[in-house]
């Protein structure tokens, strides 16, 4: 019932989104005699507000044209490496990079945003990369004939993935894939893959959430296991093809996050208004964009979600080494040689500081040399991976990360054309 009735009100908000727009255009339009006067105005920038904020949306687009460096504008090429039901294997390079430019795989959060979230982390890296990205898939598109999706599927997702890049890959996880990510890195060096991870940097990542937990935290610990599947689980209607498929629900996780931080979006939406109302399109594009970005989400499958709670938020199976992949122990203690960075926020309040940078204490084998801690000065958790700090801040330390390990790596990288 939960998704049928909001499929209901998206229905509804839909029509009213479309007639505030038209209304707004109207009261702007220069042939009405009133447009542009002060009470107008106003009643024109809050329908254009209720217009956005209750506009549908899809799944973006990466959109990503061109690289400028050093004044020059490089031209990117975007191609599907590999299809798969649950998720593809983007391939992102630009005709400036060398021959043999690093190869990165970033693997983006499955929480209820696109892979198009992290826009703005491709797009820094890649002008010194030939990124690939995890693009994946809305559960409610892919049919129940497609079987299951758990945290066992997404681990191999990442080790196939990897071993299509080939030999001298760089790995980076940003949020919840930290997890998978570096669960994924043992298993290959336990089995001495040669495609396993020359680095691997993990931004803002639950290894641990029992140090400085969260809000988030607090909410995953302070119920039981059976309130969630029985409560934020529910299963897709008819009109989509994967109807029948029990879906922890894109529009849920939103709810969530806008609640934890209402003040703060409510704030933004009246500066939105206030925006529009002075004529400073500029500003309020700006602000439209984040959100066109923020809104769109995806549904994850029931049974993703429910072990990630189970495992990550409430057992910590990870660093307690008790963490399974196919009925077999993960050992972190195999961990010798891929260097790992972790980067974390100060002001993060999705993940707490302490919870990346555990995963340098659950790596005994590892020598020191290959493991680096970083702790961004005033960032919350989206200015981690986005944003002017990101981009002038945080990237050159990733970027100088890569850099070393990738020339300590080069006997075994394989040769690239971007």
């Amino acid at each position: 019932m939960l998704y049928k009735a909001y499929e209901i009100q998206r229905s509804l908000l839909n029509a009213c989104s479309a007639m505030a727009s038209m209304g707004a255009e109207l009261l702007n339009d220069s042939r009405f005699p009133l447009a542009g006067t002060g009470l107008t105005q106003m009643y024109a920038s809050a329908l254009d507000v209720f217009a956005h904020a209750t506009a549908p949306r899809g799944k973006p687009t990466f959109g990503i044209k061109a690289i400028h460096l050093d004044g020059q504008a490089h031209v990117v090429t975007e191609t599907t490496e590999i299809h798969r039901p649950f998720g593809d294997l983007k391939r992102f390079s630009h005709d400036g990079l060398p021959a043999d430019a690093p190869r990165l795989l970033i693997v983006a959060p499955m929480s209820g945003h696109y892979a198009t979230l992290l826009r703005g982390t491709l797009e820094r890296m890649l002008e010194h990369n030939v990124v690939y990205i995890t693009d994946w898939a809305d559960a409610k598109f892919v049919p129940l004939s497609e079987g299951r999706f758990d945290l066992d599927e997404y681990i191999d997702y990442i080790v196939d993935f990897l071993e299509f890049i080939g030999p001298g890959a760089h790995l980076m996880a940003v949020c919840q894939p930290s997890v998978p990510a570096f669960a994924a890195t043992a298993i290959m060096a336990r089995e001495n893959n040669p495609c396993r991870p020359v680095s691997l940097t993990m931004m803002g990542g639950p290894i641990d959430t029992r140090e400085s937990p969260t809000a988030v935290n607090d909410h995953a610990i302070t119920r039981p296991h059976v309130w969630f599947k029985h409560n934020v689980i529910t299963t897709v209607p008819a009109n989509y093809p994967g109807a029948g498929r029990r879906v922890y629900p894109g529009f849920v996780q939103l709810a969530s996050f806008m609640s934890m931080n209402l003040g703060s979006h409510m704030m933004s939406h009246y500066a939105l208004f206030n925006h529009l109302v002075q004529g400073d399109g500029e500003s309020a594009e700006g602000t439209k964009t984040f959100y066109e970005e923020y809104r769109s989400v995806c549904d994850m499958t029931a049974e993703f979600y429910l072990q990630t709670v189970d495992v990550v938020f409430q057992r910590h199976a990870l660093p307690k080494g008790e963490f399974a992949h196919r009925g077999q122990v993960v050992d972190l203690g195999a961990i010798h040689d891929t260097a790992i960075l972790c980067i974390e926020g100060e002001r993060d309040d999705i993940s707490g500081i302490g919870q990346t940078r555990a995963a340098l204490k659950v790596t005994p084998n590892l020598p020191d040399k290959l493991k680096q801690y970083h702790l961004a000065a005033e960032v919350g958790h989206y200015g981690i991976f986005n944003g002017s700090r990101w981009r002038n801040k945080i990237a050159p330390i990733v970027d100088e990360w890569i850099d070393r390990h990738d020339a300590r790596d080069s006997g075994r990288k394989l040769s690239v054309v971007a």
